[in-house]
């Protein structure tokens, strides 16, 4: 009779994975999609500096033309208060009131969807109307939401070595507003310090008492002469082979110019027309400021682009034009869209005696700190990998750089499909877990290569699933153990739960993709690289060591023969006890 054969032992989850994708034709497939939605991620996901926080804010404008700020204050911004308190999911809400407008910021609470707090707002704005009394003179209700969107991405100062005033900058800035709207993904454009344009009519008493013209049917013939409106349509039966065309006649029409308003009849005197500038000087110029900007150049800047010598250390009048992008956007790409944009209007747009300089550009920021973090996680990565080479062999260093390049990808795209942006946050996230993504790959080809020395008969194939197996259990535990310990950080509340949310969300990704990848691609990538070794039945062989352990071996054994040795190793190892 023949001694029953032993029986393999039985594989577990682990195992049995390896061993369905170590010769799958799959596995590669699987490794190629990880790899390109990565690639795709790291091209579509947005840049920036920092986590995009959304704190939902809104400012309630409420008019009451001709009040004090005393009265603003008493009779409307402390009333709104108490209303606008009744909203659910509200942070904080305060006032600031003025000369004739009451302005009521509410904030929201971390969290909180913008649509929604919106619609919380409005709501509760439409249900108490009659909180004010009817004849007050309070006029309806202006809501204007913000958020991070508001905050420019590119500011752009327009300024003149000649110091041009701002009044005729303004017209420069306002034609380039147009133009920059046209740059995808911008959302809006603005001009602060630009003071802007008014007519301004000075009243001449005598002339207008001599002409029999007074101030009020003088105020309101201004305002009907600024008026167009329908007057009705006439039917044209004349029309050629299309029937009767309908022709729309309008009555009246705005005012354009000084010589508009000058041109106005207001009155009649002695059987003549008395046009406006006879009762009034009418002249064309800038309204009284509501805010400047300065542009200082230092000496170290010497010229500008187009090399016109700017004068160091002089405040020159300027406008800045502001740039906002539309949420999701890439800050990035509407930054260089700008700028190229921008470049384009020189001598065209932008007269050759005035200069556009990007004063602010968050896309270009943003893009150098996610580059040199990117960089970081490189140089981390082939660290690794190189340690990797040195302590086990240059076959398996490539094996291990594979897993954690194709774990760095998966984790990319998962990132961004999560909804994360490429921030510093979100890299040190990745920089900080690399060394934790990097050891299911090295466990599993560790004990591959330790199978190999305890079975030298056996080929990769027959080894790759119980040396997987093996360590397959304790690899899972002390990937969960590490993700148990990292997540709870997602779910801190106020603003540092979004802010810091990229750290615990993504190394818990990375780590469960590291784990997926170390059971199925690792082993078909072993099975082809890994050299198999040739079958010995010498018992020797068996330890046989490689890689660091064979270097180091033999110092170590040195090193501990004297305090291990039968006869004089306890005398030793008091000895160094002693010491």
């Amino acid at each position: 009779m023949h001694a029953p054969e032993s029986t393999p032992p039985k594989l577990g989850a682990s195992g049995r994975i390896a061993a369905a994708f170590q010769s799958n034709a799959l596995t590669p497939l699987l490794a190629l999609v990880a790899l390109l939605l990565g690639l795709f991620a790291v091209m579509v996901t947005p840049r920036e500096e920092e986590p995009q926080i959304n704190v939902t804010m809104a400012n309630v404008l409420i008019p009451f033309p001709g009040a004090s700020s005393a009265d603003v204050q008493n009779m409307v911004a402390k009333p709104a208060e108490q209303v606008l308190g009744q909203i659910a999911g509200i942070e904080h809400t305060y006032s600031v009131s003025r000369p004739g407008v009451a302005v009521l910021t509410v904030q929201f609470k971390v969290g909180v969807p913008r649509t929604e707090a919106l619609v919380r707002l409005y709501d509760v704005l439409n249900a108490n109307q009659d909180w004010l009394p009817r004849d007050l003179g309070t006029l309806a209700p202006i809501v204007k939401p913000k958020g991070i969107d508001d905050v420019p991405v590119v500011g752009i100062t327009l300024w003149s070595p000649e110091g041009t005033p701002a009044s005729e900058l303004e017209a420069v800035a306002h034609t380039l507003e147009g133009e920059l709207k046209s740059v995808p993904g911008v959302r809006e454009v603005t001009t602060i310090g630009a003071p802007g344009r008014s007519i301004q009519i000075d009243i001449d008493p005598t002339r207008m008492r001599e002409r029999g013209v007074d101030l009020l049917s003088l105020q309101k013939t201004i305002a009907a002469a600024n008026f167009g409106m329908p007057a009705g349509s006439v039917v044209d039966n004349q029309a050629s082979q299309g029937g009767a065309l309908m022709l729309s006649v309008e009555a009246g029409e705005f005012l354009r110019n000084a010589d508009d308003v000058a041109d106005m009849v207001v009155g009649v005197s002695k059987g003549k027309p008395v046009f406006l500038r006879d009762v009034a000087r009418i002249s064309t110029g800038a309204q009284q400021a509501g805010s400047y900007v300065w542009f200082m150049q230092g000496a170290a800047n010497g010229s500008n682009s187009s090399g016109v010598a700017a004068p160091a250390g002089q405040a020159l009048p300027a406008v800045t034009i502001q740039v906002t992008k539309k949420p999701g956007e890439n800050a990035v790409d509407v930054s260089r869209g700008v700028g190229e944009r921008l470049k384009a209007l020189q001598n065209t747009v932008i007269p050759g005696d005035m200069q556009a300089t990007v004063t602010r550009d968050y896309g270009e920021t943003a893009a150098e700190k996610a580059n040199k973090l990117i960089q970081k996680l490189a140089f981390a990565t082939g660290s690794v990998i190189l340690l990797v080479g040195f302590a086990l062999g240059r076959r398996e260093a490539v094996i291990v750089g594979a897993a954690v390049i194709l774990t760095l990808t998966a984790t990319l795209f998962a990132s961004w499909a999560w909804g994360f942006t490429l921030n510093r946050v979100s890299l040190f996230a990745l920089i900080f877990s690399i060394g934790i993504l990097v050891d299911d790959a090295i466990v599993v080809v560790e004990n591959i290569h330790r199978h190999q020395a305890l079975y030298p008969g056996r080929t990769l194939a027959q080894l790759i699933p119980g040396a997987v197996d093996e360590v397959g259990g304790p690899t899972i535990l002390a990937t969960l153990t590490v993700i148990a310990a990292l997540l709870p950080m997602a779910f801190v509340s106020g603003l540092m739960g979004p802010y810091m949310s990229p750290i615990p969300i993504n190394a818990s990704m990375g780590m469960l993709l590291s784990l997926a990848i170390a059971c199925v691609v690792t082993p078909w990538l072993a099975r082809l690289w890994m050299k198999a070794t040739p079958a010995q039945a010498a018992d020797g062989d068996k330890t046989q060591l490689h890689g660091l352990a064979a270097r180091i071996a033999p110092a170590f054994e040195r090193l501990f023969r004297p305090l291990l040795d039968d006869r004089r190793g306890r005398r030793n190892r008091g000895l160094l006890g002693l010491g």
